[in-house]
This record gives C-alpha cells, structure tokens and sequence, in this order.
C-alpha cells in the first residue's frame, strides 16, 4: 500500500492540475469580457450622430451660383464615409454588425444625396438647348445609386467615395468657370423639392403607422376604422425614427445650400420666408435624444412618444416646402 505521503503528493498533483485549469479558464473569461466591453464602447461611441455643420456662404459670397450647393452636397455624402466608425451600414463584423440605428441614419442621408445628384444631374447642369450632361455628375448618380448593403465586388464606401469626389470636382470646375453649368431656375428647384417633400411624406406616413393606437372616426351613430399604411412594428421604431433624422439632417444642410444657390429666384417668388421656416423645423429634428430607447408611448401616458414628435416636424417642414412650390409656380 502507499504511504501516506505517497498519497498526499498525488492528491497536490490532482489540485495543481484544477488549479491550473481553472487559471486558463479565468483567463479566457477575462479576454471575452475585455472583447465584449471593447465592442460595447466602439458601438456607443459609432453610433453617435455627427453633428451639423455651417454652410459656407461667406467665404462663397463671390463664387458662381451651384459652387455652395455642390461642395455642401459633396461634404453631406463624404460624412457618410469620415464619420465615426466609417460607413456601418454593409459592415460584416462586430460591432457594426449588430448596430441598427446609426446604420438607418446613414439610409436617410443617402436618399437625400441621391435625389440632389439625379436634380444637379439632369436639370441644374444639363443644358437643354444642346443636352450635354456633366460627366462628374453622371458618374457620381450612378456611384451613389449602388446598394447600399454590398460590401464588396464592389463595396458600398468605394462607389459613394467617388460619387463624392466627383461631385467635389464638378464644384471645383463650376467655381473655376471650366467647363461646368449650373442653372439656377425656378422650375429645376421645384422638380426637387417635389422628391424632398415626397421623401418627407413617406417617413412621416411610416412614423405615423407605428402609433400604437387604431385610429377611428365617428361617423353617424356608428364608428369606422380609418385606413392606414401597414402598421410599423415595435421593433423597427428606432430604425424608421433614425432614417428620418438622417434625412433631415441631409436635407437641413441642401435647403441651407439652395437658399444660397437659388437666392435671387427665391427672392423674386417672395419664397424666402417659407424656405426658412422649413429650415428651422429641421433643425428641430436635430435636437437631442435624452431617453436611451426610442420610446412610442399612446396618447398623455407616461411615455414619450419620439415618433409622433419625429412626424410632427417632417410635416410641418413638407408642408412649408409645399409652400415654397406654390411661389416658385406663381407668376409675378
């Protein structure tokens, strides 16, 4: 039989074994912690949204009209790329992979740029008497009108960086007086407000449909149920909520860009005033998000509702756009 000692060295060799064991153990929880609060961090500080920047119309004040409209819209569509954390939006890794709103947000922003290039594309450069088409703007509508969720052959950030370069190139050509067009006419700035309002429109019509109450109307004795879109789940608030403050945020900085470009058009129609009180509900869309969730509270609970508040400003600002459609079409 072995002695008692014998059996003591076996039994501390048994422990050291555990023991070490549960060192390698303690050490690989660690490192998954470390990941994890890694990854937490970089998707807080990713999805902050980026903040609003000043157009330049005074150092632009003597520079050929479109010049602030092409460099504000090259800027909105590079903000995509050099914000925080780049474009998340086609991202196949963590943290972006399991980001949702900033990724929405950058959804928003792109529709707008899409619709200012197809409007400086074929209307604001085109000459009509001869139907020559700027090839910068040509080649930066098709850029930015790849999918937005490809992340490669080709990759979404290659094709929007040179959308964006091209459309800085066509600034730079206009501001230079080589070989670059841009008319400012009433009927160009009506055709895209049209796709501004209409885009506006179809957010405030999806943050509507998430309200969480059927709406209803009384009529004789009996009540009937009005019609609606599809309901917009609980789970996509955020995500609709988010996409209409990148639009907003886009379209804030064009209208500010176009009130430079289009000033004297606007002007002549008495358009001016109702192009900055669209201006300023945009603003408005921008404030601060406090709540750490986008909440969609019913009726005075004790809830906010962020989604009526959301919609509550694209309509007011689409129907001022309205406005300023009306005046441009207006004789004087």
């Amino acid at each position: 039989m072995d002695s008692w000692q014998d059996r003591l060295i076996q039994q501390w060799g048994v422990w050291r074994e555990r023991w070490a064991l549960a060192d390698h153990a303690a050490v690989l929880f660690s490192l998954f912690l470390l990941c994890l609060l890694l990854q937490l961090a970089f998707g807080w500080y990713w999805s902050r949204e980026p903040e609003s920047f000043a157009v330049a119309a005074s150092d632009s004040g003597h520079a050929p009209p479109g010049v602030v409209l092409a460099e504000t819209l090259a800027r909105v569509s590079g903000t995509l790329l050099d914000k925080r954390g780049g474009y998340l939006r086609n991202d196949m890794l963590p943290p972006g992979l399991f980001l949702d709103n900033i990724p929405a947000w950058e959804l928003g922003v792109l529709h707008q740029v899409r619709d200012m290039t197809r409007a400086l594309h074929r209307d604001m450069s085109l000459s009509h008497a001869q139907f020559i088409e700027d090839a910068d703007l040509a080649v930066a509508e098709t850029a930015f009108n790849a999918n937005a969720d490809s992340w490669v052959l080709p990759a979404a950030e290659g094709e929007f960086r040179r959308g964006s370069e091209s459309v800085a190139a066509y600034g730079r050509r206009l501001a230079a007086g080589k070989d670059a067009r841009f008319y400012p006419r009433a009927i160009y700035l009506q055709h895209w407000l049209g796709d501004a309002t209409a885009n506006l429109g179809r957010l405030s019509a999806r943050l509507n449909a998430a309200l969480p109450d059927t709406p209803t109307v009384v009529v004789g004795e009996g009540v009937r149920v009005l019609p609606r879109l599809e309901e917009t789940s609980w789970w996509q608030v955020d995500d609709v909520f988010y996409e209409a403050r990148g639009s907003a945020w886009a379209l804030l900085h064009l209208l500010k860009a176009v009130e430079v470009d289009f000033g004297p058009e606007l002007a002549r129609q008495q358009a001016g005033l109702s192009l900055r009180a669209a201006i300023h509900e945009l603003e408005a869309t921008q404030q601060a998000v406090w709540s750490p969730v986008i909440l969609n509270g019913s009726g005075f609970g004790l809830f906010a509702n962020h989604s009526l508040v959301m919609a509550n400003y694209l309509n007011r600002a689409q129907t001022d756009l309205a406005d300023v459609e009306g005046l441009l079409q207006a004789p004087r």
